[in-house]
């Protein structure tokens, strides 16, 4: 079996196996909390002066747990939270939703409902100050939408990356752009694709942050004058995920919307781009001799632009638009990289759970730098991921799973990220000649 289709395999194998393993934790029979625990911890946070709540809230919070909900059995105090623990009775999302609404009603929008699993696999609420309570009487003000700020970043990162695209993609010299700088205008073919890919990536995220009432800043792009003119765009949460539903849209937005701009841009710009001999210089980041073989999503892309053009002995000349295309598909399969708080580490957390996506995530991260010794191009993403937190931050409601459709979708796109990484099987390359 070629590696391609094995990996692939592997990756609905580690769908079933963590979906299993994930379903029976969540029914695994929970042993009653030492209560006597509980009130230790209690007492010495009393004594420290820790206590969030008093006694007679005490009381008020325990009536927002229904028996026959969420059995609760003991509190345990923390310097910035309240840890209730007890027995789930219900479906998570109705557990989560009840308590919620209870504890509003008491307290307003003084806590963060939060619920997690402990590391034995128990649910577990927690009541966590929140930064943004009206009852504080300093909510913050900051302005999160600065559309000043977000435009000059989109005028100045326009203005690199176009002399990024004169000098280093259109290939003019700095004296030809200093004599004429109408020549300037040979580097807007790859500076406009290049921004509307990484632009629209960041307004997927954005769109259906706001879809969920999320609080976030406006797609903020990275200018610098050299490279490719850009290191990307991003936004920047400012209030936590309400549930993994939600963790798991925000996260796959931004690929597929990256996508749906990169995919038609990189066909029209390969269609446009000129076939040239295969050399040893040819590989994954010569744009002039570029061999798309080591994907197998390039490869057949780059025989559907260019048809009986591209042969097995050729390789490929980027036009400029072609090569902002084949960045954006890079840029799309490292995001989507199941590792801590890439996008793809999002949508594992939210298929699988904190816990067992942090396991993909490592186990996605060994896998990288084995492949980087069979393609050494690939040893700085390797470095890159192991140099990143593994592990991903927990929604309000990490506990509730996703709907079988977004299981689906996630599993795609893990898929298209094998379909990037992966080489053309010899198989398939004799079947199409290239």
């Amino acid at each position: 079996m070629e590696l391609w289709l094995l990996l692939i395999l592997l990756v609905f194998i580690a769908y079933f196996i963590g979906r299993y393993s994930v379903t029976r934790m969540n029914r695994m029979p929970t042993p009653p909390e030492n209560s006597a625990t509980g009130s230790t911890v209690s007492q010495a946070a009393e004594k420290l002066g820790l206590r969030p709540i008093t006694k007679q809230e005490e009381t008020e919070l325990r009536n927002c747990f229904p028996w026959g909900v969420y059995y609760l059995q003991n509190l345990e105090y923390r310097p910035q939270a309240v840890l209730c623990r007890g027995k789930l009775r219900t479906n998570p999302d109705a557990a989560y939703k009840t308590v919620r609404n209870n504890v509003e009603a008491e307290f307003g929008d003084r806590f963060f409902v939060i619920f997690q699993e402990s590391f034995s696999g128990k649910p577990f609420f927690a009541l966590v100050p929140n930064p943004y309570a009206q009852s504080r009487g300093k909510r913050l003000n900051d302005e999160l939408t600065r559309p000043g700020l977000a435009l000059a970043l989109v005028v100045i990162t326009l203005f690199t990356t176009t002399v990024v695209g004169a000098t280093q993609i259109a290939g003019l010299s700095p004296e030809q752009v200093q004599s004429n700088p109408e020549a300037l205008l040979k580097g807007l073919p790859y500076a406009l694709a290049l921004m509307a890919i990484l632009g629209v990536h960041e307004l997927g995220h954005y769109l259906v942050a706001l879809y969920y009432k999320m609080r976030t800043t406006l797609p903020y792009f990275i200018p610098i004058p050299f490279f490719l003119g850009t290191f990307g765009a991003f936004i920047q949460m400012r209030s936590p995920v309400p549930n993994r539903k939600a963790l798991f849209d925000v996260g796959i937005a931004g690929p597929v919307a990256g996508l749906l701009v990169a995919l038609p841009l990189l066909f029209w710009g390969l269609a446009h781009s000129s076939p040239v001999p295969l050399t040893e210089e040819s590989g994954l980041v010569n744009i002039q001799s570029l061999d798309p073989r080591f994907s197998l999503l390039l490869s057949l892309i780059s025989k559907l632009a260019l048809g009986s053009q591209f042969m097995p002995d050729t390789a490929i000349n980027l036009h400029p638009v072609a090569v902002a295309g084949y960045i954006g598909l890079i840029v799309t399969a490292f995001n989507l990289m199941p590792v801590g708080q890439l996008d793809g580490g999002h949508i594992i957390h939210a298929m699988f759970g904190q816990r067992t996506g942090a396991a993909i995530g490592q186990l996605s991260r060994l896998l990288v730098l084995v492949l980087a010794f069979l393609q050494p191009d690939l040893l700085l993403w390797a470095i890159i991921l192991i140099l990143l937190p593994v592990v991903d931050e927990p929604a309000l409601n990490d506990v509730s799973e996703l709907d079988n459709w977004r299981d689906f979708a996630g599993l795609l796109a893990l898929t298209i990220l094998v379909s990037i990484l992966l080489p053309v099987p010899g198989t398939l390359s004799q079947w199409l000649n290239f």
